[in-house]
């Protein structure tokens, strides 16, 4: 799940979205430097994670990549999923996308000051870039993995990778629904396990 799957699944409350969306830039052993309700949301974040590369509908997805991509076939599945997340909106989501994305821009800009400042940088260029609304579109999926393929510390195929969104964009969709509705159902089961 990429930044828009992890703040849908974890919109329970503010901290939570915000520790879900933040999580890829928290590294090491937690509570490490975050309060006690980030640190439940990244913890979320990570089980998410650790939840979805299990699954056989992401399985299924990633095996709809390439041959040329099957290396990253992870990282685009993940952008893929944003993808059909934000063009479907109306499908998962009773509020407006464009409104729920400003609403996580707001949720995280007043925790900005707890944020370790690496996950500062991101969040501020997340929001000045709107990344979340830009899933929507295939040009912003084009658009995240050409960024994607520039910070990366080798040469690599992402650039272009929204061409193996297009040649099977009905089975990842139909791949991300099974999963979502899965994912819900672990998210709920979690949050009523594990205690902070």
């Amino acid at each position: 799940m990429n930044f828009l799957a992890h703040a849908v699944l974890a919109e329970r409350t503010p901290a939570l979205m915000v520790g879900g969306v933040i999580g890829d830039w928290i590294k090491g052993t937690l509570p490490g430097c975050l309060p006690t309700d980030l640190t439940q949301g990244v913890a979320l974040h990570r089980a998410i994670d650790g939840f979805v590369e299990s699954h056989p509908a992401f399985r299924c997805s990633r095996s709809r990549i390439s041959q040329a991509r099957r290396r990253y076939a992870g990282v685009l599945v993940d952008i893929f999923y944003d993808h059909v997340l934000a063009r479907d909106w109306a499908q998962f989501h009773s509020e407006n996308l464009p409104l729920y994305c400003q609403s996580v821009y707001r949720q995280i800009d007043a925790r900005l000051d707890e944020l370790p400042e690496s996950a500062r940088s991101a969040m501020r260029l997340m929001a000045q870039e709107n990344w979340l609304q830009s899933y929507a579109e295939l040009d912003g999926i084009a658009d995240v993995l050409c960024r994607m393929s520039q910070r990366a510390r080798r040469p690599n195929p992402l650039v272009g990778g929204e061409v193996d969104f297009l040649a099977d964009a009905a089975g990842f969709a139909t791949d991300f629904d099974w999963l979502l509705a899965d994912a819900r159902a672990f998210v709920d089961q979690w949050l009523a396990l594990t205690r902070y």
